[in-house]
């Protein structure tokens, strides 16, 4: 059955630029490896690819270091797109570069327009509402902007605190399927997932939580063997991926593409 929370018909993605060794970063531990990051990022295609999904890989943008990371710059729906505002300085162009791919894609696109911020790592799309992290990168006004806009198309909106020094809130959580959440157990102890089933990433493996589920699998960072292991018992279909050059940029498997699914 189609579910429009995790079961897909295209992803977008962004082939990742060479300026994105000087993409944002929280704590140094390390410039990225270009060609590494290219590889993954064409292993990572070919999983969404052989789920039966389109793929569209949007070329580089050298001016914009952490474009490869699409995912902050809008929100897909199925009545339309939301196009985020991102308060961080060396990102605030990329939505204006990802806004006429989703106008030829979409009928109805609306944007925040401030003066809030909100990036669409802070925010997570269950099959019953959506709910948004306020963070270094999302604040209140934001999330308020948000609301207005998808309140209109039927989706119901909770905002959630999100642990200190957590940089978005799906760094912390991902969904699995219409009742299970995939978190740390730092973010779950807030309560915040008390309506779900919650499966916790293992002790030490907190950076293994941002996952996504599409359409039949579960596309995860490799390194983190105790959660997919955790996740596989479950019954899901785990896929892993190293993700050791993004992880160096805060990027995790859901930072690299918009999914969504269309009539066409």
């Amino acid at each position: 059955m189609h579910n429009p929370a995790f079961t897909f018909t295209h992803a977008i993605l962004r082939l990742p630029s060479r300026s994105v060794v000087d993409g944002l970063r929280a704590a140094d531990i390390g410039t990225p490896d270009l060609v590494q990051m290219q590889i993954d990022h064409q292993h990572y295609s070919d999983v969404l690819r052989e789920t039966g999904a389109k793929i569209i890989e949007l070329p580089p943008l050298e001016a914009y270091p952490d474009s490869v990371f699409v995912e902050d710059t809008a929100l897909c729906l199925p009545q339309g797109a939301i196009l985020m505002r991102s308060d961080a300085p060396t990102r605030a162009g990329e939505v204006a570069q990802m806004a006429p791919v989703l106008r030829g894609l979409y009928d109805q696109v609306v944007e925040i327009s401030g003066p809030g911020c909100i990036e669409g790592g802070d925010i997570l799309t269950t099959g019953r509402e959506i709910l948004v992290g306020l963070s270094e990168r999302t604040n209140r006004a934001g999330f308020s902007e948000l609301a207005q806009l998808a309140e209109r198309w039927g989706h119901p909106l909770r905002w959630i605190e999100i642990p200190q020094g957590v940089l978005h809130f799906k760094t912390d959580c991902s969904l699995l399927d219409d009742e299970t959440i995939l978190s740390t157990p730092r973010l779950a102890a807030s309560g915040c997932f008390s309506d779900y089933r919650v499966i916790y990433t293992a002790e030490g493996e907190e950076a293994g939580a941002n996952a996504i589920r599409f359409n039949n699998l579960v596309v995860m960072a490799a390194g983190f063997p105790k959660t997919a292991q955790r996740l596989r018992q479950a019954g899901y279909d785990v896929r892993e991926i190293n993700n050791s050059e993004c992880a160096k940029l805060d990027g995790g498997m859901s930072c690299l593409s918009l999914r969504f699914s269309t009539g066409s």
